[in-house]
């Protein structure tokens, strides 16, 4: 028995560091993919690569929806690739809102840090979960659904969401509706809306046809 395990010792301490890649660093001068970007060169890695400092201040609000949203993805920071995880800040002005949306690629994790936002997500099956979050409060939201968030207060509020993907991807159901080139024939009929609105909105958020 001590020769077997001497024998798996020995094994182990040979091939611990013979395959062991510790980072992929994205090199965003190549092709993305489901898979991800390439890896850069070791020799061009740096520890600035492992550093994002654009959460520090806060995103410009002054939009239509009294938002931003300020992420920290792969595309922003080439250090989350191929890692698992990405990070984004959200400021909501009085009244703001982050509209109806899905992160097709990730689930996502929110702490609100000031004010009070009501946060929420719809189910597969049409079921609602709507709470209102106090500073170092946290709300998770699964991947793919579709869900928002809402300044409950009369002052702006800030809050970071954490995704278990570099690359969650984006989809707000707003605009996949009425800032494209879709028709306002089909949206009606899909949406049963009428002429009128459909219209309003394609003309708000920028949609032709």
């Amino acid at each position: 028995m001590l020769h077997i395990f001497i024998l798996f010792a020995l094994f182990f301490s040979s091939t611990s560091h013979a395959s062991v890649q510790d980072f992929c660093v994205a090199d965003l001068k190549g092709p993305d993919s489901p898979a991800g970007f390439f890896c850069k060169a070791p020799a061009n890695v740096t520890v600035d690569d492992f550093v994002f400092t654009g959460l520090k201040l806060a995103g410009n609000t002054s939009n239509i929806i009294s938002a931003a949203v300020s992420p920290a993805f792969v595309a922003q920071f080439p250090g989350v690739n191929g890692l698992g995880l990405s990070i984004a800040r959200l400021d909501l002005a009085p009244a703001g809102v982050i509209p109806l949306h899905t992160h097709p690629g990730a689930s996502e994790i929110l702490l609100v840090v000031h004010g009070k936002i009501t946060v929420g997500f719809i189910s597969s099956a049409n079921s609602v979960y709507v709470k209102t979050l106090k500073r170092g409060e946290v709300f998770v939201f699964p991947q793919g659904l579709l869900h928002f968030q809402v300044n409950a207060a009369g002052y702006k509020a800030t809050a970071f969401a954490s995704f278990n993907s570099p690359n969650p991807g984006l989809q707000i159901t707003d605009f996949a509706l009425f800032a494209n080139n879709l028709t306002s024939a089909l949206v009606e009929k899909t949406t049963f809306l009428d002429h009128a609105q459909v219209k309003k909105l394609k003309a708000i958020l920028g949609g032709t046809g």
